[in-house]
This record gives C-alpha cells, sequence and structure tokens, in this order.
C-alpha cells in the first residue's frame, strides 16, 4: 500500500513539475535561495531608457525567440545588475540550446556591451542553465566604484570648461573631443606590446593617467555625450572602437583614436578632424580596414 501511495505521489509531483515547472522554480528559487534571485524592478542611474534596432528593452522575462534573449541579456547588463535569473518556457523547445548558443558567442555578447553605457559595461559574463530551463546570468563590470568615483570627480571638475551652454551641442563636443586628444597620448606599448602600464583601455586612462586606446579613448568621449544629454553608443568593427553620435536627427562617426595619429619623430602632438562627427559613406572612404563593422548590428550607421 505504501509503495502505491508514493508511486502516486511521484506521478502528481512529475505532472506539477511538467505543466508548472516555471511557477515552481519561481516558487523554490524564492524559498531557499531568496538573494540569489534578482528581480528587474530597479535601475542604477547609468541607466539608458532609449531602445536601438539591434536590441531594446524589455519587462517580458519569458522568452520565445533569439531576439526575445538578445534583449533580456541587453535589459540586464543595462540595469547594471550583477546577477539575473529567469526561466525558459517549455513552449520555447529550443530555448536553453539558444541559451547556450549566445552564452558562447563573444562577438554577439561585445555587441551588447556596446550599447549600454560604459559605468554598466562588464569585462566577464557568464551564463548557467539547467535542464529545467532556470537561466542565470552574472558578471562582472568593467569600473570599479573606486574608478566610477574618481572618473565622475574629474569630470565634474571638467565641465565648467568644457561644456558651454551658450555654444550648440556640436561645438562642445568638438571641444570635449580636442581636450581628451591634447590631453592623451595612445599607449603603444599595450596595443602593441600588451605591456599593460596604464588603464588605458577605459576611461580611466585617458581622464586620469593621460594614456588610451580605441577603448579608452571612446569611453572617455561617451561619458561626455553623456554629460550633454546625446544619444550613442560604441561600435566595434574586428579591431576597433569608436562612438556612433546621433545628433540632429542624424546619426555620425565619432573616432578619437584616428584623430590622434602617432607619428614618429615628432615632438608635437597630432590633432586632427578627419573622423570629427562624419557619416559612414565619409568613414569607409577615408579607412575601411578597421572601421569595416557589421551594418545588421550597428544599422543605425547604414
Amino acid at each position: 500500500m505504501k509503495k502505491i501511495i508514493t508511486l502516486g505521489i511521484l506521478m502528481i509531483i512529475l505532472g506539477l513539475t511538467i505543466n508548472y515547472r516555471e511557477p515552481i522554480l519561481k516558487f523554490i528559487d524564492g524559498y531557499l535561495y531568496p538573494n540569489n534571485v534578482t528581480v528587474l524592478d530597479t535601475k542604477n542611474e547609468y541607466y539608458r531608457d532609449y531602445d536601438f534596432n539591434y536590441v531594446k528593452q524589455t519587462d517580458n522575462f519569458t522568452p520565445n525567440s533569439m531576439n526575445d534573449l538578445l534583449n533580456i541579456y541587453y535589459t540586464f547588463i543595462n540595469a547594471g545588475k550583477s546577477e539575473f535569473t529567469f526561466y525558459c518556457p517549455k513552449e520555447y523547445t529550443s530555448c536553453i540550446e539558444d541559451v547556450r548558443s549566445l552564452a558562447n558567442n563573444q562577438d554577439v555578447l561585445s555587441d551588447l556591451n556596446n550599447f549600454v553605457h560604459p559605468f554598466n559595461s562588464f569585462n566577464n559574463i557568464e551564463t548557467k542553465y539547467d535542464s529545467m530551463g532556470r537561466v542565470t546570468i552574472s558578471l562582472t563590470r568593467n569600473y570599479t566604484e573606486e574608478q566610477i568615483a574618481q572618473i565622475n570627480e574629474k569630470i565634474d571638475s571638467l565641465t565648467p570648461s568644457l561644456i558651454n551652454s551658450n555654444l550648440s551641442v556640436l561645438d562642445n563636443i568638438k571641444i570635449i573631443h580636442d581636450y581628451i586628444i591634447n590631453n592623451t597620448k595612445y599607449d603603444s606599448d599595450r596595443s602593441d606590446r600588451d605591456i599593460e602600464n596604464y588603464e588605458s583601455n577605459i576611461a580611466y586612462g585617458p581622464l586620469l593617467q593621460g594614456y588610451g586606446i580605441c577603448g579608452g579613448y571612446t569611453d572617455a568621449m561617451q561619458l561626455f555625450l553623456e554629460k550633454l544629454g546625446v544619444k550613442n553608443y560604441r561600435v566595434s568593427s574586428d579591431n576597433h572602437i569608436w562612438n556612433a553620435v546621433f545628433l540632429n536627427d542624424k546619426w555620425y562617426n565619432l573616432d578619437l583614436t584616428w584623430d590622434d595619429p602617432v607619428i614618429t619623430n615628432l615632438e608635437a602632438d597630432v590633432l586632427e578632424h578627419n573622423f570629427f562627427m562624419i557619416d559612414t559613406a565619409k568613414l569607409l572612404e577615408i579607412e575601411k580596414t578597421e572601421h569595416d563593422f557589421n551594418t545588421e548590428v550597428y544599422s543605425e550607421l547604414v
């Protein structure tokens, strides 16, 4: 009799698990692991409340397609959280397979990173999933809290001299562009020899140490674009990154790295404006090798 009762209970539990997997797992998580379940009900101060062609904010965390997964990952990264859990519905039969594919695609994850505020961008992201459809994303960010505080203090100190409300937004962007280039040396040791003397790959290098590579130039410029309230993102090719800027209802390319050329046997620093707020046709006319980007991802620039 006991065996029959036990078998009956197991069959009921199995049926509930199959038909009500998501709510059961959520209940178990909430009861047993309350600190591990992250709900995207809050965002930090660096959250962007606008969308792009490639990714958009979402409040639906029950995916039904790869596009839904991209939007969930993007919303999580954009919100400034360190961990988030969601569940694959049983109707989305290839969900875990798609999660696995996305989690292993570094190119796509890097693209998602380009659409968020620099302070919410990550340097490492990890996805864990199980056969029951539970997916947990966790990440570590590019910037420490101490670096963010120092950078914000530096930007606040520079703002009165670099941003003039009596000038046009374009003029202010040019002033900031020139300041960053005039106060930053290209970190050839890091780019050419992997010698890391400075945090030149992020905004800390150009703004606090005076050295940058393309990632540092781009982040530094982006932080000032945020200060100006200008919609923007980072756009990258296989081995380069620069700014995409939306101004006067049009998207432009802005590349500080290429406007700060490294010229040997020349004592004076060089400041150029060849890559200042130009359209993509002009950009590719000047230099195509390092600016050959994915037009499906960064379609605003096409």
